[in-house]
């Protein structure tokens, strides 16, 4: 189709009222182009589809791509409104002979619906394939599952899942969290099982008389570590549920900030209500992530089926946990587990997540304009703030930890406990003395 060959040449588009005329010739201006699509939205938007077609198709072969991709795009609109789906398909494949434009995106979504009501999947898939390049970020999501729909109606099973995965917001198939489950597997069992494992517990366990003395990486390279395979495989297992959830709702980058703030907290918490004895595990991260995910989804409510089973359990699970450290009579570092949990509640409480919608994103407002817009998003330096509260209240716990130990109140600074002392001894027995902090993950619902 030919664009040049809807263009009527005109000199004046006003009629008596000052409203835009289309029927008065003459060649348009930008300003009376602008106009007439302006009209031509609001015909649409009452309902009057053959006059807001005459407003359109009068705008069509304006020299500026992107007011003739708006004017086929309200065309096409208003053709399909009138039953005229074989007229609204050439208007919006017109569009795709224009350069890219504001109109590409919509246009490509518009012919991919179109062809899936006329049967024709594997052509929807391709102008899906195409939108999703255009499309903004918050609507690759919708459209990632609208491909993986296709796909698994045309059999392409593997394909139909790479997109109903791009749909939840999983990531790469190693994601940041697999990441760091396979460091810390492989660093904990180089630790248990090879010759070397106990220079490893040295260097990277939350020894606080170490941390006292300024060795300030302990305060994560202590998830790294744990006291046996149980203890690793309990951990494991709890980081395999709770970090994609975190990633998915949140992101690669914000999930590993989450994790290392969460660890940090959980072990100045230890650092200053857990006396001198070492710690090891991953828990005060995870306890973190736990608490993280049940701030959010209590107060966010992200629309995320998939992982409303195991989010539903976690208060009943770190319940468990928390009176399980209580009674274990010193075994547990509880306080890490609380440092933790405190520290993922109030990030989870201050920053929604933003790669799956909430039910606060569907609620929509009186624009200025009158027009219905999305809720405010909160201002972007709201989860810096909130990860810098959280670096605060750790830079402080270690002045106040560093000073009780110089005080002499837990220790003193330079000098090993008789119990710090265990955890550098060869005998792996003599590590159990530690503390080991734990956590039970939870598992899917039953049924």
């Amino acid at each position: 189709m030919s664009l040049s060959g809807t263009v009527r040449r005109m000199d004046e588009t006003s009629g008596p009222d000052g409203r835009p005329d289309p029927s008065q010739e003459g060649r348009l201006t930008a300003a009376q182009a602008g106009a007439l699509l302006e009209r031509a939205d609001e015909l649409l938007g009452a309902g009057d589809f053959a006059e807001a077609a005459r407003h359109y198709g009068r705008v069509v072969g304006f020299d500026d791509p992107t007011v003739t991709g708006a004017a086929l795009l309200g065309l096409g609109e208003a053709r399909y409104r009138l039953d005229d789906e074989a007229g609204a398909v050439i208007d919006w494949e017109a569009i795709l002979r224009l350069p890219d434009n504001p109109a590409t995106y919509p246009a490509w979504r518009n012919l991919a619906a179109a062809r899936v009501r006329a049967g024709d999947l594997r052509g929807a898939i391709e102008a899906y394939r195409q939108a999703e390049r255009r499309a903004p970020a918050d609507d690759k999501a919708e459209i990632a599952t609208r491909l993986g729909w296709l796909t698994k109606e045309t059999g392409d099973r593997r394909a139909a899942g790479r997109y109903f995965a791009r749909g939840r917001g999983d990531g790469p198939l190693l994601s940041m969290s697999r990441l760091i489950l396979i460091v810390t597997v492989v660093i904990s069992l180089t630790a248990e099982l090879s010759t070397e494992g106990e220079t490893l517990f040295r260097l990277l366990a939350l020894d606080k008389i170490a941390v006292a003395n300024g060795e300030y990486w302990r305060l994560w390279s202590v998830t790294l570590l744990h006291g046996g395979f149980i203890h690793l495989a309990f951990n494991m297992y709890a980081l395999y549920l709770a970090g994609p959830i975190v990633e998915r709702w949140y992101g690669p980058i914000r999930f590993i900030v989450f994790y290392l703030t969460c660890a940090a907290a959980g072990s100045i918490a230890s650092f200053v209500f857990g006396g001198d004895i070492p710690s090891v595990g991953a828990s005060g991260a995870i306890f973190g992530l736990f608490g993280l995910l049940l701030a959010a989804g209590r107060l966010h409510h992200p629309v995320d089926r998939q992982s409303r089973a195991i989010v539903g359990q976690l208060g009943t699970v770190i319940l468990i946990n928390l009176v399980f450290g209580f009674v274990s009579g010193g075994s547990i570092d509880n306080a890490a587990h609380i440092g933790g949990l405190v520290a993922g509640f109030w990030l989870g409480a201050v920053i929604p997540p933003t790669r799956v919608p909430t039910l606060g994103s569907f609620w929509q407002r009186p624009g200025a304009d009158g027009k219905l817009v999305g809720p405010a998003r909160p201002p972007a330096l709201v989860p810096v703030i909130a990860v810098l509260a959280v670096a605060g209240v750790v830079a402080a716990g270690l002045a106040v930890g560093t000073a009780a130990r110089q005080d002499g109140r837990t220790g003193v600074v330079g000098e090993q406990t008789e119990e710090a002392a265990l955890i550098r001894t060869v005998d792996p027995a003599a590590r159990s003395g530690s503390v080991w902090s734990c956590a039970v993950p939870p598992g899917p619902a039953p049924g």
